[in-house]
């Protein structure tokens, strides 16, 4: 627990937002259809309620809020490195980015061409990626961790099961129609199951009730 957490009710709160991408080759890479719209929105209601953020965001076309730090970066590797390096002065983390589970086993060099791919089908071999989430809430220690799932079908066994393994004390989830929206529908969950259902509230209304989450220390 820092000394500022101590003696202030202005936390540092670290937000991550948007995809990362995994270049196979110069001009492409896998990705997906995160907007980044729930982080960017996560970290503007956070300042205005007089928190300092640090906003870790990958690859998106949005503005930065006022008042917030903001750190791009594009592969999951980059933004484990940036979130671990934020993490140690930080009370609290929203996981909000969509971070690509795997990445290609080799990026090539030049641009893979349509005759290196074979007869008329190719094999992208993958590797996965350090798992961002799990990897920093390990040893979170004090430091709330707000983790977001988005899942089908038994979500909410899955939720709750992420949570736990990940070692987080909540879990926003959410469906696919949250992706590239401005308006979602979540419930947020802790270790004893639900704690709130917000229905087709904007983004900004989430993040509101997201911040409200933050304990004082």
């Amino acid at each position: 627990m820092s000394q500022r957490a101590r003696g202030d009710a202005r936390l540092h709160v670290v937000v991550t937002a948007g995809p990362t991408r995994e270049y196979i080759d110069p001009v492409r890479y896998l990705s997906n259809e995160s907007s980044g719209r729930m982080g960017f929105a996560i970290a503007a209601a956070a300042t205005r309620k007089g928190h300092r953020v640090t906003l870790i965001a990958g690859p998106v076309h949005l503005e930065t809020p006022d008042g917030v730090c903001r750190i791009d970066v594009t592969s999951a590797r980059e933004m484990l490195s940036e979130l671990r390096a934020a993490f140690r002065a930080a009370d609290a983390v929203f996981m909000a980015a969509a971070v690509a589970d795997y990445r290609p086993a080799r990026r090539l060099a030049g641009k893979w061409r349509k005759k290196d791919a074979g007869e008329g089908r190719a094999v992208l071999e993958l590797v996965e990626n350090p798992d961002v989430l799990a990897t920093v809430a390990k040893s979170k220690g004090a430091r709330q961790v707000i983790a977001f799932a988005l899942e089908t079908g038994q979500g909410t066994r899955r939720a709750l099961a992420k949570l736990r393994r990940k070692n987080a004390d909540y879990v926003v989830l959410n469906d696919a129609s949250a992706l590239n929206a401005t308006r979602t529908s979540v419930t947020i969950l802790d270790e004893g199951g639900e704690v709130r259902r917000l229905e087709n509230q904007t983004k900004g209304a989430v993040a509101r009730a997201l911040v409200g989450l933050l304990r004082r220390r």
